[in-house]
């Protein structure tokens, strides 16, 4: 139907014109003068970004391969961190802890609600032996679509010897986070979410404490190492240390330079008010969010289907469908190019997922819910055709 298929998933994000157009461009060389400006343009834009002083490394992975990063650069053999976990990225984050063989305390909440501070505080406050050395953190978790207060907990950490280490995969560029600010000692992040370019590139900055940490710590790292790509941006041995993924790195270079003249706070402010608007239209329905509204992030609307539904039965009790959830959103694919995502693992068959990250504007949102009716209608979720649409659009009046 349509040329192209509209991502509202949690990534990857859709890509401005400006960053397509670079990534079609022939390859140049990476130890060239023209590569170097590039790159040492992206590395001082992307501290605004993260709001540090401290130098921004950029490696060639996913999200998942900064999270592990970050604990092998900070922690060594043994070692006790707090896991705080409310959905699949916080577990993962504590599972690469345990496979590089720290001692891992997990804190885990209901999956739809977010960290309690006050409980972080106790566990931290009783630790009078101070074992714990760290703890591990997701910012936004795309699995439930909850928002954790990050703010609250490095409050907890930062004039201590502790390390705050925040997953910001999902959450930088679209929601507030003062790294420097608050006082988070490391964050990593990649580039297919709200940083509007193709996956492939993963980012990681350290506080001074965190580069302490670094010092002392004694897990294996080669690639992963963190100085050497502070070392290769400072010019003191090769820049970049191993071969970069050198087109992702211009496209990326151009995507900052859209936030940035966006601007920032006008970038936060875009998403939370799309976020709201979604929120008014999910309401618009009869549907419900997972978590509570106070809770529900800005870039992604985690949605449950109505009462009694199941991945496999039809959405209305006794209307005949056989449509379910996923079947919801296969339709919204196929028929109307719109891609959303379901739940993961206790969660799959469960949630229906709507994006907003990213490059994206209110008509995306329009053509989102739009087809969601539609496939919802299909279904036989009796609603108001429109109902959305009007929410949507008073809300974001």
């Amino acid at each position: 139907m349509f040329d192209e298929k509209l991502l509202m998933t949690p990534g990857p994000t859709m890509i401005p014109t400006r960053v397509l157009e670079i990534m079609r461009r022939q390859i140049i060389h990476h130890r060239t003068a023209n590569y170097e400006k590039s790159f040492d343009e992206l590395c001082e834009n992307l501290k605004l970004v993260f709001r540090t002083k401290n130098t921004v490394m950029t490696f060639a992975c996913s999200g998942t391969g900064l999270m592990e990063a970050a604990v092998a650069n900070l922690f060594s053999p043994g070692d006790k961190v707090l896991a705080v976990t409310i959905g699949v990225f916080g577990e993962r984050f504590a599972d690469i802890a345990r496979a590089f063989g720290l001692d891992v305390q997990v804190l885990a909440y209901e999956w739809g609600k977010p960290a309690d501070p006050a409980e972080i505080k106790k566990i931290l406050d009783t630790d009078h032996a101070h074992k714990i050395k760290g703890v591990l953190m997701t910012h936004n978790e795309t699995s439930t679509g909850v928002t954790n207060d990050i703010k609250a907990v490095a409050e907890l950490t930062r004039d201590t010897d502790r390390i705050l280490a925040v997953d910001a995969i999902s959450s930088l560029g679209a929601l507030e986070l003062e790294m420097d600010g608050w006082g988070i000692d490391a964050v990593v992040t990649c580039s297919q979410k709200a940083l509007m370019n193709a996956p492939g590139l993963g980012f990681a900055a350290l506080s001074d404490k965190g580069w302490a940490a670094y010092e002392k710590s004694k897990l294996p790292k080669y690639y992963w190492d963190f100085k050497k790509y502070r070392d290769g941006i400072a010019k003191i041995s090769e820049n970049p240390p191993f071969t970069p993924a050198i087109t992702l790195v211009l496209a990326q270079n151009e995507a900052v330079k859209i936030l940035l003249e966006e601007g920032l706070e006008n970038v936060y402010a875009r998403h939370k008010r799309h976020a709201l608007a979604a929120q008014a239209g999910v309401a618009a329905l009869g549907l419900s969010l997972l978590p509570e509204q106070r809770h529900s992030s800005y870039v992604i609307t985690a949605v449950k289907p109505p009462e009694g539904e199941s991945g496999g039965s039809g959405l209305g009790s006794g209307l005949g469908s056989s449509l379910g959830i996923d079947g919801v959103i296969k339709d919204l694919n196929i028929s109307y190019d719109v891609m959303v995502v379901g739940g993961q693992k206790g969660l799959k068959g469960k949630l229906l997922r709507i994006g907003h990250c990213g490059y994206f504007n209110r008509f995306d949102l329009i053509r989102t819910f739009s087809a969601l009716e539609l496939s919802l209608a299909k279904a036989g979720h009796k609603i108001e055709s429109g109902a959305s649409l009007a929410a949507i659009q008073k809300a974001l009046a």
